[in-house]
This record gives structure tokens, C-alpha cells and sequence, in this order.
């Protein structure tokens, strides 16, 4: 297989109607004109910002290096498996609901949206809506969308920081102000906009009441930690992990090492929730990360690590 280094991405802003003007501390971006609502983190258009790949984009990474970058099953995709960002609302966003991969195939596209969200912060009060309330029909559903209630069919769930969710695909959900959440999805932006609190943007009525389901798994996930690695969620499409990597010792080796597992050749992506460090690899240049970047893990490298400059919260996410 050809060799290809881990890489920086650079983060990609994107202007959202209820998005926020300050992104501190989180990035040093300064905000003109619309409100920035998400930072992609793995998006085509994003940037590799290290190593021999730089100056790149991260779609003509994927086509030019597919099999090193993915894995041999995943290169004869025809796009990179996953999706992340960072949300942050200063408003609710619309109640929506994405596809399943049957749905999406009906209509041209190669999957559905599953997705799940991490609580980066989280202040008091702060709830996302997940799914319906028990009992309630399609054609209540319609009915409240007509009569402007469709908030109050929504099953609303307070989010701490540290939360993980899971939204299936078919979940009716919303997200509300003050939270800040790492999105993890299944690379698709179909999304069927159902209720918009009287904004003036198209909704999706037809095709958003054929994709939704009226139960569905979506929820707070209980994490399961096993020595410094806590599963945050695991589903068909992606499997989310937290380590914590903290200086007790200033002569202790704190190189967190990650090698490939048994029958493992998939790509990872690492994500900083708190702190600072590196990431190394055999043959590669040190790549410094900070919070909020993402660096990319290929297929092809099998042994990686990271070491803290101060106390790190990483989340590692991969494809399944």
C-alpha cells in the first residue's frame, strides 16, 4: 500500500442564520458580515494544513490517495466516509430530520445521515429535541406543523457537557442555544427541514414526512470507559472514543500509543476537545494540534501517538 502521513485539516467556516459572531476561545476567527454556525472539520473543501499534502484539498486527498488514506474497501466509495463539525447556535435550529440509506438510494444519493453529537460546553438550561413525544401519529405530526406547534410533540433533553447523542436517521430533532457540539455524521447533507419558527426559508414537508420515523434510537448514550479510553458511542457508521492525557510527572512518558488493532485498516480522525500536543508517527514529522483542530490518521500508518504539552482531552473517531 502507498504511504501517506498523518496531516492537519485546516477548519473550514460556514455562515448559518443562527450561528454565533464569537467563535473564542475555540478559534481565532474574526467574524464579517453573517454569523458563522459551523466549522467543518473534515469537509471536502477543508485544507491539509501539513506535511507533504499541504496546501491540498481534503476531497482531492481522498481521490488521488483513497486506498492509503481509507482503506481498501472504503477508497471505492465516492466520497470520504464521514462528516464533522462544530456547532454553535445562538438560536434553535429548525426541527428537521434526515434520510435513512434506503430513502437516500431512491433518490441518487449513496447514503443516509445518521449522526451523533458531543457537549464541547454546555451552559444551564441548554436541550436538544430528539425524536417525538409518545404516542404521536404522522398525521398529528402534520397537524402541528400546519397550526405552528410542532415544539411541543418534540421530546426535549437537557445536555451537561460531556453528553454523547445519538440521532438516528428518521429522528425529528432540533438543537438549542448554548451548547457548543462536535458532529459526527455519515458524509451526506440531505436534511429536511420541517419547522422553522415562522423564518422565511423553504421547508420539506413531502419528502421530510416520508423520512420520518416515529421511533427511533436516538438519545443520551452511556459511556463505557476501560483504563484511559471511554467509548462514547459505537453504531454502523462511526465509533466515537475519549482518552485524557494529563502531566503528572514531568519524567514520566506520556506518549499516548495507539497501534493498529487486529484486523484493523481503516483511517482515524482525532480531534482535540481540551489542550495541546503532538501527534507522531515512524517516518513523519511532529504535527502540533491545539483545541478544535483535527489531524487525519491514514490506513496505511500502523503505529501513531500523541504526547501533551499540557493536559489533553482527545476524541478519536472512525469509520465502520
Amino acid at each position: 500500500m502507498e504511504k501517506l502521513s498523518p496531516f492537519r485539516l485546516r477548519p473550514w467556516f460556514r455562515t448559518r442564520i443562527w450561528g454565533a459572531r464569537s467563535l473564542a476561545p475555540w478559534y481565532d476567527y474574526k467574524v464579517v458580515g453573517d454569523p458563522i454556525g459551523e466549522v467543518w472539520l473534515s469537509g471536502e473543501d477543508c485544507i491539509v494544513d501539513s506535511g507533504p499534502l499541504f496546501g491540498e484539498t481534503f476531497s482531492a486527498v481522498f481521490k488521488q490517495h483513497g486506498e492509503a488514506l481509507v482503506g481498501p474497501e472504503a477508497c471505492l466509495e465516492e466520497r470520504f466516509p464521514l462528516l464533522m463539525k462544530v456547532l454553535f447556535p445562538q438560536e434553535k435550529l429548525s426541527v428537521q430530520v434526515h434520510p435513512g440509506d434506503v430513502m437516500a438510494r431512491e433518490y441518487g444519493e449513496p447514503h443516509g445521515k445518521t449522526e451523533c453529537w458531543y457537549a464541547l460546553e454546555a451552559e444551564p438550561g441548554a436541550a436538544v429535541a430528539l425524536g417525538l413525544r409518545p404516542g404521536a401519529t404522522q398525521d398529528e405530526v402534520k397537524s402541528a406543523i400546519e397550526s405552528n406547534t410542532l415544539e411541543a410533540l418534540l421530546q426535549w433533553v437537557p445536555v451537561q457537557k460531556g453528553d454523547m447523542i445519538f440521532v438516528d436517521a428518521g429522528t425529528v430533532h432540533a438543537i438549542g442555544p448554548g451548547v457548543i457540539l462536535l458532529e459526527t455524521q455519515q458524509n451526506s447533507d440531505m436534511t429536511y427541514r420541517l419547522y422553522d419558527y415562522g423564518r422565511p426559508r423553504e421547508l420539506h414537508l413531502k419528502d421530510g414526512m416520508k423520512a420520518v420515523r416515529l421511533q427511533t434510537e436516538a438519545g443520551k448514550v452511556k459511556p463505557r470507559t476501560d483504563g484511559n479510553k471511554t467509548l462514547l458511542v459505537r453504531s454502523n457508521y462511526f465509533r466515537v472514543e475519549r482518552y485524557v492525557l494529563t502531566a503528572a510527572n514531568d519524567a514520566e512518558d506520556l506518549t499516548l500509543r495507539i497501534p493498529r488493532e487486529s484486523g484493523f485498516n481503516t483511517v482515524q480522525l482525532i480531534f482535540i476537545a481540551e489542550g495541546s500536543g503532538t501527534l507522531d508517527s515512524p517516518d513523519a514529522a511532529s504535527i502540533p494540534l491545539r483545541r478544535g483542530e483535527l489531524a487525519v490518521v491514514p490506513a496505511c500508518i500502523a503505529e501513531w501517538g500523541l504526547t501533551p504539552t499540557v493536559p489533553m482531552e482527545i476524541l478519536r473517531v472512525i469509520p465502520q
